[in-house]
């Protein structure tokens, strides 16, 4: 079992930054590989960003060159480091973490609760 606790979201004018946090808990937390997701109000819940357990990433087109995704295992926390954010980056953004890399939602085995993003112009 493992649990995810996100945090770092709020309140931000279009062209700024945030980086979200996702802390992780339980067994062989460090092992698994880490995604980042996003819903929007009547939106499907979609792939945002990747890393996996030997720190490959992966990222949607739309996110390349604004957002970085890291870990520490160390400290088993992941990060999403959001640059130049635009107001479609609204949404409210999710942890997950899965034995395998993908960027199928169903995939994932263990979610967070969420962050809420909000990007204003």
């Amino acid at each position: 079992q493992v649990q995810l606790v996100e945090s770092g979201g709020g309140l931000v004018q279009a062209g700024g930054s945030l980086r979200l946090s996702c802390a992780a808990s339980g067994r062989s937390a460090s092992t698994y590989n880490m995604g980042w997701f996003r819903q929007a109000p009547g939106k499907e819940r979609e792939f945002v960003a990747g890393i996996t357990g030997n720190g490959s990433t992966y990222y949607r087109t739309s996110v390349k060159g604004r957002f970085t995704i890291s870990r520490d295992n160390a400290k088993n926390t992941a990060y999403l480091q959001m640059n130049n954010l635009k107001p479609e980056d609204t949404a409210v953004y999710y942890c997950a973490a899965a034995m395998t890399p993908s960027t199928v939602p169903a995939a994932y085995d263990y979610w967070g609760q969420g962050t809420q993003v909000t990007v204003y112009s």
